[in-house]
């Protein structure tokens, strides 16, 4: 493995890409001081399901040799992971063909190096070299269809030597190993002792064709996998977004999860400013403090793409010829997909990678896009709830306006009326009784406005109170169920009868209401509330019973609440806990009791509550 200035280099020539190359060190009368021997063949790809084996080397390795073939092209077959793919392949050809040195270079489109695997080079050695070897001189003269065999590559003239710490190396053989007809990268072996021979070219071609169906079968996995992990993390940014999770905060989830998921080293969102700009208002990953805040240029990529809302791919931003913005050259490739939806940008994701990083590929730019498009959908959906729930407050002030104007303020201004004119006649002399009788009135007309305003404030705090105590606990009760895992039984008790007889419901439903007056309904719903969900964390239990009995009228009559569970009851060293002390504040703001118990059965937890109805 020879090396150029800049980092290591085969320094190889191949002069055909016809079939097999070989070049051997050959000095007759004055000429090159080798030759190129060239062989057409028609190359056979090897398939684990065929179990084909080159007849080259059954011919000369045997069954033996063809055995151990197959356990490579096997093993490479049963792998999914990309990089271990690549390390057993560089491993099993050095294995195979005897060779010292091995190494698969993965190349991006301009012929530099993108990933490099080495076997052989010691990792100190490795770590003193420059740079990974690229597709230059004669290393991108390698076929793309058969190998190239040197007897000693430095006999050739195109070899510049070695750099400082590079091993020395004689023999080689290299072959372009092909994915989906395309070149991917290359192999290179060398060192072999006696040179490298047909048989090796036979074992390296088989490798080479297993190691571009196991390679593109890891690429097909990965590229699967990354698409779920993009779905996912769509779907939290819209889960995020519908239930009403701040939008700065869904916008940070949308960068890191695009990081970490694309595997680039920085991830931004370019969004619309305030005065009509496209700024970097969001980044996470390297250089994010000078990134932040950046103003993207109108001509620039950003604008593009958030006009367009097509997606666009950058092999490298530090090579780019007019790039605008300093701090960005800093980065290699880059990706830039709009967050849009149906005629509607949102702005633009824009990933990146650090110089010298592999480019991304056409499906990592889908698949952002499928997901950048999937978040632009949500915030669209999110906008649009806000707006309807603007709306629905904006319609619920007017409602209120509307009780407060047609119900209390003109019940006051009649009142109002009414006393002016017993001021009046008062100056001319009204009898007493008389007198007496309008202000009762007016006293009457104010108490009744004031219960009317109180129950406008009342429904405000909570929206449920405005239907009936029944409703309200049959509400709970089928709200438990999620928690509990079942429904939990409910019965509710009116004078001595069950109400849940359809011909007499509506009459003991509205009797209810009138003898437990809104306050205490407020508490008995919140004490059937703290039940169940006490139950649901608590108790484990199969079964759960809520009882509501409410007896006689005020002042005299109660309510009572029972919860009733069969779960594992109450620990003995049980800690206090805010839900049942709140239980006990109500039960004593009515003048009632409260009490948290063992059930008569001696199995689980009874809570006992009940306050007078006056």
């Amino acid at each position: 493995m020879a090396s150029s200035a800049t980092g290591w280099c085969w320094g190889l020539i191949v002069e055909s890409a016809r079939g097999r190359t070989v070049v051997e060190p050959h000095r007759p009368g004055g000429r090159p001081p080798y030759r190129v021997v060239e062989t057409e063949r028609e190359e056979r790809a090897v398939t684990t399901e065929e179990h084909a084996v080159p007849a080259a080397l059954r011919g000369a390795t045997g069954a033996a040799g063809a055995a151990e073939l197959m356990r490579a092209v096997l093993e490479l077959a049963a792998d999914l992971d990309l990089p271990s793919v690549l390390k057993k392949f560089v491993d099993v050809s050095t294995e195979l063909t005897g060779a010292r040195y091995g190494a698969m270079n993965i190349l991006d489109q301009e012929g530099a190096s993108v990933t490099f695997v080495q076997n052989g080079v010691p990792d100190s050695a490795v770590a003193r070299l420059a740079s990974s070897p690229h597709a230059v001189g004669v290393l991108g003269k390698i076929p793309a269809h058969g190998v190239l065999r040197l007897t000693d590559l430095r006999e050739h003239p195109a070899f510049q030597g070695f750099p400082r710490h590079h091993p020395p190396m004689g023999s080689f053989l290299g072959a372009a190993v092909r994915v989906r007809e395309e070149v991917y990268g290359d192999l290179y072996l060398a060192e072999k002792p006696g040179g490298f021979d047909e048989a090796d070219e036979e074992i390296v071609i088989a490798l080479g064709a297993a190691a571009g169906v196991a390679i593109e079968n890891a690429q097909l996995y990965a590229e699967a996998n990354r698409r779920e992990h993009w779905l996912e993390a769509g779907q939290r940014i819209t889960t995020m977004l519908l239930e009403g999770a701040d939008e700065e905060d869904a916008l940070v989830q949308i960068a890191s999860s695009a990081r970490e998921i694309a595997r680039a080293d920085t991830a931004a969102l370019v969004l619309p400013g305030p005065d009509g700009e496209l700024v970097m208002e969001i980044v996470d990953g390297h250089s994010a403090d000078v990134l932040l805040g950046l103003t993207m240029p109108r001509d620039g990529r950003s604008w593009a793409a958030y006009g367009s809302g097509q997606g666009e791919l950058v092999p490298s931003l530090a090579a780019a010829r007019r790039l605008k913005l300093p701090p960005m050259r800093q980065f290699g490739p880059a990706l830039y997909a709009p967050l849009r939806t149906v005629g509607h940008s949102v702005g633009v994701l824009l990933l990146l990678r650090r110089v010298g990083s592999p480019p991304f590929d056409r499906s990592d730019l889908t698949t952002s896009q499928s997901f950048a498009a999937q978040a632009a959908l949500a915030f669209v959906l999110a906008e649009a709830r806000h707006a309807q729930d603007v709306a629905a407050l904006l319609d619920e002030r007017e409602r209120i306006a509307r009780d407060l104007h047609d119900l209390a303020i003109q019940q006051l201004f009649a009142t109002g009326m009414q006393l002016e004119s017993a001021r009046q006649r008062a100056r001319g002399g009204i009898d007493p009784a008389e007198l007496t009788a309008i202000i009762e009135q007016s006293l009457d007309n104010v108490d009744s406005t004031v219960r009317q305003i109180r129950a406008i404030v009342h429904a405000l705090r909570d929206p449920d109170a405005a239907g009936s105590l029944v409703e309200r606990l049959r509400r709970e009760s089928s709200l438990a169920r999620t928690g509990l895992g079942f429904a939990p039984s409910l019965v509710i008790t009116f004078r001595g009868r069950v109400v849940d007889s359809a011909q007499d419901e509506q009459g003991d439903v509205d009797a209810i209401d009138e003898v437990v007056h809104p306050d205490l309904a407020d508490d008995v719903v919140a004490v059937v509330r703290e039940g169940l969900a006490n139950a649901a964390r608590h108790a484990r239990a199969s079964s759960v019973a809520v009882r509501v009995t409410v007896h006689g009228t005020a002042p005299a009559g109660t309510v009572h609440v029972e919860v009733e569970d069969d779960g594992a009851g109450l620990a003995e060293a049980r800690e206090r806990h805010s839900g049942t002390q709140n239980l006990a504040t109500r039960a004593r703001q009515h003048g009632g009791t409260f009490s948290l118990g063992s059930p008569p059965s001696g199995r689980g937890t009874l809570l006992r509550w009940q306050a007078p109805l006056g």
